[in-house]
């Protein structure tokens, strides 16, 4: 990568005199993103800090108009021209109308009837109680940051991230074309009963019947659709004049009741047979039957106090608490008109919770008043069996009809416009790839093309026809969406994330929770079936997104803040002091110079993990002091592409240091956090051989979805870039005449023979285990598990500075290496494909029977399935004097494999390749290294001569007790 790329931190804030051409183009890369996002530059994005600091604020009015940059950015004229919708016009309007729509004047007689006057209380307290905590979400979510046009989806997907606000936008879609479909159903049914066959304001004026109710509808949906192309100016005002429309007629409603305080006789619509049916269920078609309004008196809301099911005359299903709970609540889904607007609100973050919240205060108010009063002054069966009962009492009963007509086209308008926002949305972020790209167009801000989607969609849905029927799939589309808004707000909350820090303070984890809470349990009282359908589509579409869906630039992960903070508290948690070897794990240190070098030992130790930890360690060598930047952040993001690619559980640290055995040491003591500490620290073994690319062999790197950089990047970075390979890493055994050399004693980047053994020496010192591995460049683990048949892996826990000990201690160092190879056979991809061997090296004057079972008791103590081998070595063993022998038993502290002739490492070498050349992997013991650090050159050489033309062998010294026998 070009250094020219990276900026030292320091030098971008050298002047403070920035030129407005400069704190123009900021601010433009900021804006640009859409959502706060940084603007990548280069190939990592690196090149300068600031670029990293694009914050969302900056998209705001506020900012814009204080810098001054507003015209200077082009946000003057059309563009923003739409930005300048009030609290009033653009939230309080839209809201009200939208929950008054039709329940107001159609329903909530029906209800009253039906429900009775408490439980229709009831059910609205229920609903409200919902919709509030679902509002105190929906403020803090919106007074949190800087919002854009979409409305909820724009607020759920930054919040939740893009798969959840993904295809919550699309439910969140559909349930407003579902409530437009709603209220314009509604509006033809005012238009049949007031002017069909037996209308009551002129009787037969327009003919009824299924498909001219859709002419009507389609005909109200084309007005509906010229007032969102024209834009939201023009809806704005449409709103504004509604809203005093409907409230002259409800007026009128409460002048009604006042003027009109006597008995009235009142016709049931012609088209409900069930007030036309005797005692004997007969039905006389052409008889007209009245039912009563009192006034308001007291006998009459007493009567109508209790609920009293009966049959729907318009859809013939008899109805139940849950059934008219789904009236009731798609009546009142309007909250989310106002955020739906969010895109032309001149203050979102102020008019959205002030609007909304009054708007509830409002509505609330007047259906509790409406119930009472129509409770109060009709009897039960007039309720049950004629939807326009307001009108029926009305002085002047056009006023009625008036405010239906006015409504229920305000409610529809509203949701229309809401829908097309959330599609242009969720087109502009590019969640479904290119299939929505159609829906981007827009003309001066205004998305035509998502605003004829909505209407086309719209108008499929009028088919349904039955308005009660449409609320049930209404009901359950908003309260999930309204269950997606509190989740979004709970989430955030118990984060406890810093920048979560809403204006709105009026809301806790309670309130998110029961809002969450309630609005899920409401999905299934209103339709089990629908809701069951629902919540399988959202994880279809969830699922979908997040393995199918391109992903955009990161809004920020709340599943990552999740984790982070229930982490945090787990590690707390953790207690060093309270380790048991019973639960011991490895938790392992790889340090690498360069992983072109040594992927198959890479992947191999992801899989000797077991669970436990895995480090990935480099040290980058610089001696300079003054860096231009640091070459940590340029690495970090190969190194975790590395990890991507390679499909392993690892962590990535990498340190800078002036020399290779000081940055390992940081590496070692300092990598992990608390109790999760390195205990075993891995490396590759010191000798000169060359090097090989192993990106070019094998298919270790896989292939992987939504990656932060691509493969080939992460290759040339691995393969082009000056970093040392394993065998650069070490210097060559015959260049260290002098182990105390300047050029080689902790020279930098490279490590002398010397070095390797302080080093090894050193982790020993740390209390740490350490593994040396070696050949691993021929490990082929994919063809190796692909044969069949069972691979040997085996186990040689052989002393060879105490060779007469052989088949009598089992220290430590022996445990722990069976333990790590009884680990390996019980890791995924190595289970059932590999059978442990486990040799013993005895003479042949001893009792062999004996070792064997001595050797296959303790192994079946210790619970590892294995086959006992046993070998005599004589042959090996005769090349060490007795000299030899007695001294090492006498001084077994000090006992030292350069003090063992090179004649019997060469004959053990030769029994080993005799037993194991076709073996998959070698576990042996290492040799404690020496303290003598002349002897280092010596010692490595005696390795080498060890471990010479095996399979993949790991050297393995314990330190600690591993294994545990106990209960």
């Amino acid at each position: 990568m070009d250094n020219k790329a990276f900026v030292s931190p320091s030098s971008s804030y050298q002047s403070t005199d920035i030129s407005n051409r400069n704190f123009v183009t900021d601010v433009t890369d900021s804006v640009g993103t859409g959502d706060g996002a940084a603007v990548a530059t280069g190939n990592m994005g690196l090149s300068d800090p600031r670029s990293r600091d694009a914050a969302p604020l900056l998209q705001s009015d506020l900012l814009r108009s204080l810098s001054g940059i507003s015209s200077m950015l082009g946000f003057s004229g059309e563009s923003s021209g739409v930005k300048g919708l009030s609290t009033f016009s653009g939230v309080f309007c839209p809201v009200a109308l939208s929950m008054f729509s039709v329940m107001l004047f159609l329903r909530i007689g029906f209800v009253i009837g039906q429900a009775g006057i408490l439980v229709t209380l009831a059910q609205l307290t229920i609903a409200y109680v919902i919709i509030l905590f679902t509002v105190l979400s929906l403020c803090a979510v919106s007074t949190n940051g800087a919002i854009e046009g979409g409305g909820v989806y724009y607020m759920i997907s930054r919040a939740l991230g893009p798969e959840f606000g993904g295809s919550i936008g699309v439910l969140f879609f559909f349930a407003n074309i579902f409530s437009c479909s709603l209220y314009v159903s509604a509006f033809t049914e005012a238009l049949i009963n007031n002017f069909g066959p037996g209308g009551y304001a002129v009787d037969g004026a327009v003919p009824s019947g299924r498909w001219y109710a859709f002419l009507y509808g389609l005909c109200i949906s084309l007005i509906l659709l010229i007032i969102c192309l024209v834009g939201a100016q023009m809806f704005a005002r449409t709103s504004l004049m509604v809203l005093v429309v409907v409230t002259l007629s409800y007026v009128s409603f409460l002048l009604s009741l006042m003027i009109a305080d006597h008995w009235l006789s009142i016709s049931l619509p012609d088209d409900n047979p069930y007030g036309k049916t005797d005692v004997n269920g007969t039905v006389t078609p052409n008889m007209t039957v009245y039912a009563n309004y009192t006034g308001i008196r007291s006998y009459t809301f007493l009567e109508n106090l209790y609920p009293k099911w009966t049959i729907d005359y318009t859809t013939g299903m008899h109805m139940n608490f849950a059934l008219v709970f789904a009236v009731v609540f798609s009546g009142i889904t309007g909250l989310m008109a106002g955020a739906n607007m969010s895109g032309e609100l001149r203050q979102p973050n102020i008019s959205i919770p002030k609007g909304t919240l009054q708007a509830l205060l409002v509505t609330f108010v007047v259906y509790v008043l409406t119930t009472c009063l129509l409770g109060a002054s009709c009897t039960r069966t007039l309720l049950q069996n004629n939807y326009i009962v307001m009108q029926n009492i009305n002085i002047w009963p056009p006023f009625i009809f008036i405010g239906i007509v006015a409504a229920t086209v305000a409610a529809a308008l509203s949701n229309m416009i809401g829908a097309s926002r959330v599609l242009f949305r969720l087109s502009a972020d590019r969640l479904f790839g290119t299939l929505l790209h159609v829906a981007t167009f827009h003309r001066n801000g205004n998305p035509v093309v998502a605003v004829l989607i909505s209407w086309v969609l719209v108008v499929t849905f009028l088919l349904i026809g039955s308005f009660n029927v449409i609320a049930q799939i209404t009901s359950v589309f908003f309260l999930l969406s309204y269950a997606a808004v509190n989740l979004a707000c709970l989430a955030l909350d118990l984060t406890s994330a810093p920048n979560f820090r809403p204006t709105f303070r009026y809301f806790s984890t309670q309130t998110s929770f029961l809002g969450f809470a309630g609005c899920i349990a409401m999905m299934f009282v209103v339709n089990p079936a629908s809701s069951g359908i629902t919540i399988v589509l959202l994880l279809l579409l969830l699922i979908g997104l997040h393995y199918a869906g391109p992903m955009p630039a990161s809004w920020g992960s709340i599943s990552q803040a999740l984790i982070f903070h229930q982490v945090r508290k787990y590690l707390l948690m953790l207690d060093p002091r309270k380790e048991h070897v019973k639960f011991w794990r490895p938790q392992i240190l790889l340090l690498v110079a360069n992983p072109k070098s040594c992927l198959p030992l890479i992947d191999f130790v992801n899989d000797l993990k077991k669970s436990g930890l895995y480090v990935l360690g480099h040290v980058e060598c610089i001696k300079e002091e003054n860096w231009q930047f640091d070459p940590v952040q340029k690495e970090m993001p190969y190194w975790l592409g590395l990890i991507d690619y390679l499909k392993i559980k690892a962590f990535v640290e990498i340190t800078v240091a002036k020399t290779v055995n000081e940055g390992a040491e940081h590496l070692i003591r300092l990598s992990g956090i608390g109790a999760m500490k390195p205990n075993t620290i891995i490396l590759g073994f010191h000798d000169s051989a060359p090097s090989e690319n192993m990106f070019d062999k094998g298919k270790l790197l896989r292939n992987i979805k939504f990656a932060k950089l691509e493969r080939a990047e992460v290759v040339e970075y691995f393969t082009v870039q000056d970093l040392p390979s394993l065998a650069d890493t070490f210097v060559p055994s015959d260049q260290n005449g002098d182990i105390f050399s300047e050029n080689y004693s902790g020279g930098g980047r490279h490590l002398s023979a010397v070095d390797y053994v302080r080093l090894v020496n050193d982790i020993l010192r740390m209390n740490k285990n350490i593994v040396l591995a070696r050949h691993f460049q021929l490990l082929d683990k994919e063809n190796l598990l692909k044969t069949s048949g069972y691979k040997c892996v085996d186990v040689w826990p052989v002393d060879l500075v105490r060779p007469q000990n052989a088949s009598v201690t089992w220290d430590n160092s022996s445990l722990f290496l069976l333990q790590l190879a009884c680990i390996l056979s019980m890791s995924g991809k190595w289970k059932n494909r590999i059978m442990l061997r486990v040799f013993l090296c005895v003479n042949s004057m001893q009792d062999m029977q004996r070792k064997e079972y001595q050797l296959k008791e303790m192994l079946s103590q210790l619970r590892i399935m294995a086959k006992s081998i046993i070998l005599p070595w004589d042959h090996v063993i005769c090349h060490v004097n007795a000299d030899i022998v007695s001294d090492s038993s006498q001084m077994s502290n000090s006992a030292d494999l350069n003090d063992m002739p090179l004649s019997f490492l060469k004959g053990f070498n030769e029994l080993m390749r005799r037993n194991s050349s076709q073996s998959a992997l070698v576990f042996l013991s290492l040799p404690p290294p020496p303290l003598d650090l002349s002897k280092a050159v010596k010692y490595l050489e005696r390795l080498e001569c060890v471990t010479d033309s095996l399979p993949p062998t790991l050297l393995i010294y314990g330190i600690s007790s591993v294994i545990s026998t106990a209960l």
